[in-house]
């Protein structure tokens, strides 16, 4: 038997979240189990932590397919150790690097270093994507490509009906993100249909990918609250914030339950 820790990551109060799973006994465990556990776990991320490792390491798992840099997995991963562990790291490894961490009793942060690439893209491009009202398009190396799209209003964004298939298979399709301002922030919706998540109720990746295409658009620095999830009932908040090459993201974390795994 081995804990997962079941968490919802980046929830608006005690309301909706992305569930993740979080394991800490790697114990007989290699990246085949790994993948088949987050399969099982079904949740839109599991992230297998290596706490004896200075700094601790972190494996990312979709349902169908390990990740280098996932948001919300490591932020779960930082808020485990630092109030369900006897550690307190000031940084998590994964595959693209050292990710610096902190969490108290309200918010979870991790900080990013580095500027991912941001290529514009033509609305040409987005030919099959069905987004009306495109304002600008990006793809951000990070490292695989992120496909940042933003639309005139909040109301677009609310209203794109993606179509699976037809994300899937498109270049730009794969994993996309949809986003607007308004007033109150960002609303945001994520898709990755190319890994199991046809849509994803909060994306730290997502919000670090749209800070590369601000600085692109000489915005060097700033800061905004992100609203996603609330199309698909797990209405989220994410704080971004970037200045120079520094990006983070952070939110609040609630424990739902500890399972006990057979395998």
């Amino acid at each position: 038997m081995r804990h997962c820790y079941v968490l919802r990551v980046f929830t608006r109060g005690d309301e909706g979240g992305n569930h993740l799973g979080v394991i800490l006994d790697l114990t007989g465990l290699d990246g085949d189990l790994m993948q088949s556990i987050a399969a099982d776990l079904s949740f839109s991320e599991t992230v297998f932590v290596d706490a004896s490792a200075d700094p601790p390491a972190c494996r990312i798992f979709t349902p169908t397919a390990e990740l280098p840099f996932a948001g919300h997995p490591l932020v779960g991963a930082a808020w485990v150790l630092h109030h369900l562990s006897p550690f307190s790291p000031t940084h998590l490894m994964c595959a693209v690097g050292p990710i610096a961490i902190d969490s108290d009793a309200v918010s979870t942060r991790i900080t990013t270093s580095g500027n991912p690439p941001a290529t514009p893209l033509a609305v040409g491009d987005l030919d099959g994507l069905a987004i009306e009202e495109v304002v600008s398009a990006y793809s951000v190396a990070m490292p695989l490509p992120y496909t940042v799209v933003e639309v005139a209003s909040v109301d677009d964004v609310a209203r794109y009906q993606p179509v699976e298939h037809r994300l899937a298979a498109h270049q730009y399709g794969e994993m996309l993100t949809v986003w607007a301002r308004d007033d109150a922030g960002v609303r945001l919706r994520f898709f990755a249909p190319g890994h199991g998540i046809l849509e994803d109720p909060a994306t730290g990746s997502a919000a670090v990918a749209l800070a590369a295409t601000l600085r692109h658009s000489r915005e060097s620095q700033g800061s905004m609250l992100i609203h996603q999830g609330a199309e698909v009932g797990m209405p989220s908040a994410i704080i971004l914030e970037w200045q120079g090459n520094f990006t983070s993201v952070s939110g609040e974390v609630r424990h739902d339950e500890t399972r006990e795994l057979e395998i």
